[in-house]
């Protein structure tokens, strides 16, 4: 497995300190994050799954902790949206770059408005998709935060 990935770049480009946590993917795992926060022996509310969605029709991201599911309404609102609905996994495929199961939201092929649920600043560090299935990053929220100029707000139910 490669420890360079777009992801990883816009880290180092930015000068954001992060550590790479490798783990056996699991691809018949029903919800990766959780099989991922298992596999690293972290509490699933320390690693946030990414997930790509559509807002009124134009493509945007969320990042929400694994053991959570994100609030269609309060995304649209945190987006300055109306309606928000999942993408489908083969248009999401195309626009990141990366397979389901290894989105980050670091380094896709196209910047969308990108938002983190605020339960992720309560963390010195989370982990999130490093852009392979089995990769994670450990990162500070606020560097995150920073690097993807995302919305913070409460995006679960």
């Amino acid at each position: 497995m490669s420890k360079s990935t777009p992801a990883t770049q816009v880290l180092s480009k930015a000068g954001i300190a992060f550590t790479l946590v490798t783990y056996d993917y699991d691809p018949n795992a029903e919800r990766v994050g959780l099989q991922a926060a298992e596999a690293i022996g972290v509490p699933p509310s320390e690693v946030f799954k990414t997930l790509m969605l559509e807002l009124d029709g134009k493509p945007v991201c969320a990042i929400v902790p694994s053991d959570e599911e994100v609030n269609m309404k309060k995304l649209a609102a945190a987006l300055g949206g109306k309606s928000a609905q999942m993408m489908k996994p083969v248009n999401a495929e195309r626009l990141t770059g990366y397979k389901v199961g290894g989105i980050s939201p670091l380094g896709q092929r196209k910047s969308v408005p990108t938002a983190l649920d605020e339960l992720a600043t309560l963390y010195d560090e989370i982990f999130l998709n490093g852009g392979q299935r089995g990769l994670q990053i450990r990162v500070d929220p606020e560097d995150l935060i920073k690097v993807l100029n995302c919305q913070v707000a409460d995006l679960v139910r």
